[in-house]
C-alpha cells in the first residue's frame, strides 16, 4: 500500500470514452479515490479507438494518460499486434483478493474488467405495443410484421454477428463470422434501414426524437433515453457484449498508482454504485448492494449474461480491417 506521503504527489491521468461514462467515474471513482489517497485523479475522454495515441506516447515516453479504460480488442493490439510490440504493462494484481474474485472473462494479465456492456435491440414503446414488441434480431429484419423506421450502426462490428443471428445462426455458431452470409444478410434490409448511425449520442437522440422506432444500441444509451422519460424499451435476447478493462500503460512512473486506482474502482460495493449509470460490475458480490429492479437492468446480470454472447475480440483484431473496407464498399454499391 502506498503511504500518504507518497501518495501526496501522485497524481494520475486515466483515459475513458467521455459522456455518461467519464460523469459516472468522476463521481464515484476519480473523486472518491482523490479524497481517500491524496491521489489526484484526472479523467481524460478521449477517442472511442486510441491504441494509436497509446503507441505515441509508450514510443515517445510522452504520457499524456497514465492509464485508460479500454475494451477487449484494444487491448489485444496493444499487447500482441503492432510487430510484438507490448504497449501495457502487466497489472500483476490477479492474487489481490478483491481482484481475484472477478470472473475470467473479463481478466487479462493487462486489463482488469470494470464495465460490461451490451448491444441490444431497442425500440419505441409508443411504436411498438408490449404484446408485438419487437425481441430478435430475425424481428428487426421482419419488414412486414415490425412495421417502423429503423436504423443501424454504420460499422461492421455487432452488424455482421446481428446480420448473421437475423439469417438464422445460433449465436454460438457466429465465429468466425461467414462474412458472404452477413453481407447477404444486410443486403435483404438494407433498403429498409432510415438512418446509419456513427456514435452513442446520435441513436440516443434518434430514439428520444422517434426519428427511429427500432435499432440496435448500446444499452447505456439505451438506459439513459429511459431515464430521460423517451418510450424506449428494449430486449436482451442475443444482445452482444463486451467489456471495458483498466489499463496501465507501459513505463507510466505512476504505475503503482495506478494499481491502487484499480484496487480502489474494483471493490463490489463501489461497482455497485455505477450501477445507476448503465455500468455493468465485474464482480459478482456487487451485484449483493444494487437493488433487484435495477440489477436487472444490467449486462452482467446473470440471467442477461446466459442470454448473450461474448464478442470474440482475437477474431476482430484478426479480420477489422477487411471487414471495414468490405463494409464501406458494400455502403456504396
Amino acid at each position: 500500500m502506498m503511504t500518504p506521503s507518497r501518495a501526496s504527489s501522485k497524481r494520475i491521468l486515466i483515459r475513458d470514452s467521455g459522456g455518461i461514462i467519464n460523469q459516472a467515474y468522476n463521481e464515484v471513482l476519480y473523486k472518491p479515490f482523490s479524497k481517500k489517497t491524496g491521489i489526484e485523479v484526472i479523467g481524460v475522454p478521449a477517442s472511442a479507438n486510441p491504441t494509436a495515441q497509446i503507441q505515441t506516447m509508450v514510443q515517445s515516453k510522452n504520457y499524456l494518460w497514465d492509464m485508460a479504460a479500454l475494451g477487449e480488442m484494444a487491448i489485444l493490439l496493444l499487447t500482441n499486434g503492432s510487430g510484438g510490440k507490448c504497449f501495457l504493462e502487466k497489472h500483476k494484481l490477479e492474487l489481490d483478493p478483491v481482484i481475484s474474485r472477478i470472473p475470467p472473462q473479463f481478466m487479462s494479465p493487462y486489463g482488469v474488467g470494470t464495465n460490461v456492456y451490451s448491444t441490444v435491440l431497442a425500440y419505441r414503446t409508443d411504436v411498438f405495443k408490449k404484446h408485438q414488441a419487437p425481441q430478435t434480431w430475425r424481428d428487426l429484419w421482419d419488414i412486414k410484421n415490425f412495421v417502423g423506421r429503423r436504423g443501424l450502426y454504420r460499422h461492421p462490428l455487432d452488424m455482421t454477428e446481428i446480420a448473421l443471428m437475423a439469417n438464422g445462426v445460433p449465436a454460438n455458431d457466429i465465429y468466425p463470422c461467414d462474412l458472404d452470409r452477413a453481407f447477404r444478410s444486410l443486403s435483404k434490409i438494407k433498403r429498409d434501414i432510415s438512418v446509419w448511425w456513427t456514435s452513442g449520442p446520435q441513436v440516443e437522440q434518434l430514439l428520444k426524437s422517434g426519428e427511429i422506432d427500432l435499432t440496435p444500441a448500446w444499452i447505456s444509451r439505451v438506459q439513459t433515453a429511459i431515464d430521460a422519460g423517451a418510450p424506449v424499451a428494449f430486449s436482451w435476447h442475443q444482445h452482444i457484449y463486451q467489456c471495458d478493462s483498466w489499463a496501465i500503460l507501459k513505463g507510466t512512473p505512476n504505475a503503482d498508482a495506478c494499481r491502487e486506482f484499480i484496487k480502489f474502482a474494483s471493490d463490489p460495493e463501489r461497482q455497485a454504485l455505477l450501477a445507476a449509470y448503465a455500468i455493468g460490475p465485474t464482480q459478482p458480490d456487487a451485484f449483493n448492494y444494487i437493488k433487484p429492479k435495477p440489477a436487472m437492468n444490467l449486462t452482467s446480470y446473470p440471467t442477461n449474461l446466459e442470454r448473450g454472447r461474448h464478442i470474440d475480440a482475437a477474431y476482430w483484431c484478426k479480420n477489422q480491417d477487411h471487414a471495414i473496407q468490405r463494409f464501406n464498399d458494400w455502403m456504396l454499391s
